[in-house]
């Protein structure tokens, strides 16, 4: 009843909004024959209406069925939502304008009253909401090209990863690391098959896979699964859980029957692909003798993530071990734990932000709304002598686009120092 009544009480704001910039954009367009104008109403208002409906149907129906269409819904919703705000602050400078000219006792009350006269091209009231229109097309068109283009620009970086106690047997020895598949948001099969195609071809000599494979359910890889099994490196693939991976957004937190064989097919789908699923464990990876620990926790996040990682479990019998890589899907569980208590971690892999997969990303700076909600949230960063890698996603999830931050795949090369 609280999500019913949450739901409505924004539907009713969104509304207003809606019925605030419809009457700027009628008042704008005046010379429209009727029928334009009656087009134009119908069209707008069972838009706005359809789409409302469908953010309540995306709520409150959880069918398999209806997985991929709630995400188109929420993805146009995102789209319109955007787009209205950006025309908005025009909209309010134009009535505060008119406001303060009525207020305002004028020595030419015609003028007040008409804003245009003979001569003068367009009136302010015109200017403003026109200006308004483009600027929300401006968003509408980026990220437009974002799902057209981004989806599936896959991007290779490469890292040089520098450990000073790592064996000489390691040194220069390519690790690659791929992150957020959400399978459940794919459309294009050709494509992500390139990617794994772009993966290998650097032919890494182990991988990491940290977590997310799917958006709600296991079954959502299904028809990906065989283009992912084609993931294989010498040394094995090591992979980790991430926050969607435990069917959390689809059954609720409380455990139930479907909810268990839910995780337990997550499970046997890692192995039927031949990943080696680190969940609060740890393994040696030898090479000529010597010998560095991998380490994989199920997720730890902060606020509304879960924690189901255990870090006591993940570090038994690792003390002699020279370096220790961990995967753990969240970056926050870096300075939220890592950090504080496990200084023999070397260096953390994790993935999670997808970059918000909007920004801008270059070798000299980067930038994205996400950095204001973590502080770590792309690329190699450092604190004292431990390590963390942010791997931006292979996939999408909502907006099935990007960006700027394009999907990534990395290949790190191991050096000592």
């Amino acid at each position: 009843m609280t999500v019913f009544l949450t739901l409505s009480i924004i539907t009713v704001l969104l509304l207003a909004f809606d019925f605030y910039c419809y009457n700027a954009i009628i008042s704008v367009f005046k010379n429209w024959k009727p029928s334009t104008k009656n087009f134009f109403k119908i069209t707008y208002w069972t838009y706005t209406i359809l789409l409302i409906i469908g953010v309540f149907c995306s709520v409150y129906f959880k069918t398999v069925l209806f997985l991929s269409l709630k995400s188109i819904i929420l993805v146009a919703f995102f789209l319109t939502f955007v787009c209205k705000v950006c025309m908005l602050p025009f909209l309010l400078i134009d009535d505060i304008r008119r406001l303060l000219i009525k207020l305002k006792k004028s020595k030419t009350p015609n003028r007040s009253n008409k804003e245009a006269i003979a001569g003068e091209p367009i009136s302010r009231s015109s200017f403003l909401v026109k200006a308004g229109l483009v600027s929300a097309a401006v968003p509408l068109s980026s990220l437009s090209w974002g799902i057209i283009s981004g989806a599936y620009d896959y991007q290779v970086r490469h890292v040089k990863l520098i450990l000073p106690n790592l064996p000489k047997a390691f040194d220069g020895i390519k690790m690659g690391q791929i992150s957020d598949i959400h399978s459940g948001s794919f459309y294009n099969k050709t494509a992500v098959k390139g990617g794994v195609e772009m993966l290998l071809k650097e032919k890494p000599d182990f991988i990491f896979f940290t977590g997310d494979l799917v958006n709600n359910l296991t079954n959502e890889v299904k028809d990906y699964q065989d283009i992912f099994s084609k993931v294989k490196a010498p040394l094995g693939v090591y992979s980790s859980l991430g926050n969607h991976d435990y069917g959390d957004y689809y059954f609720g937190k409380e455990n139930s029957p479907a909810k268990v064989k839910n995780l337990q097919d997550m499970i046997k789908v890692h192995q039927i692909m031949g990943y080696d699923l680190l969940m609060n464990e740890n393994r040696r990876l030898k090479v000529d003798g010597e010998e560095i620990g991998i380490l994989g926790i199920e997720n730890w996040g902060t606020g509304r993530f879960p924690k189901y990682g255990k870090m006591e479990e993940a570090v038994k019998n690792t003390e002699d071990l020279p370096v220790k890589l961990l995967l753990s899907h969240d970056p926050s569980h870096w300075r939220g734990e890592v950090l504080e208590k496990y200084p023999d971690i070397d260096t953390m892999f994790s993935g999670h932000t997808h970059g918000m997969q909007f920004g801008v990303r270059l070798n000299e700076m980067q930038w994205s709304p996400v950095q204001y909600i973590y502080k770590e949230w792309a690329g190699l960063y450092q604190e004292k002598h431990q390590q963390l890698y942010v791997n931006v996603g292979y996939g999408f999830l909502g907006y099935p686009g990007r960006v700027g931050v394009l999907p990534e795949i990395t290949i790190f090369e191991l050096k000592r120092a």
